[in-house]
């Protein structure tokens, strides 16, 4: 569902440049948590523009799957590292994170990390609800949301 905030238009075009960013980049930090103990990671990922959602790696006994057990609500970023003010560029998203048993986004995930097939990792899915891209080469703290 997509909603309307003041300064911002939302359509296609506007997603497509969320999917644009986000092809740029492997790797997203995620937040997890449950009750009062926070946790944050660091993971690859493949994304699908058509499900809304990041494909991604990760065994039962770390930390942050714990807390998605318990609490499947995440949030997390994707950024550009530069110091030039006129090219920052971060996304914010928000969204669920579950067992993954879409085998296509499988699919797409080794396609995009073909070693990780001998290592057989456990696959997960970030369904996400909220994106916020600033791009500062659209104009200075520009943002575009989707919900």
């Amino acid at each position: 569902m997509m909603k309307l905030l003041p300064i911002i238009c939302l359509n296609m075009s506007d997603l497509e440049k969320i999917d644009s960013f986000i092809k740029e980049h492997h790797v997203m930090g995620l937040a997890t948590s449950n009750g009062d103990e926070l946790s944050v990671c660091t993971l690859f990922y493949a994304f699908s523009l058509n499900k809304l959602s990041f494909i991604v790696a990760s065994s039962d006994d770390t930390t942050h799957i714990k807390h998605i057990k318990q609490n499947s609500k995440i949030a997390g970023n994707i950024v550009l590292e530069t110091k030039i003010i006129g090219k920052i560029q971060g996304l914010q998203f928000r969204g669920e994170f579950l067992e993954l048993e879409d085998s296509k986004l499988k699919n797409l995930y080794f396609k995009e990390f073909p070693p990780a097939i001998v290592m057989k990792p456990k696959l997960w899915q970030i369904k996400v609800d909220y994106f916020k891209l600033t791009d500062n080469r659209l104009g200075f703290g520009k943002k575009i949301v989707w919900e």
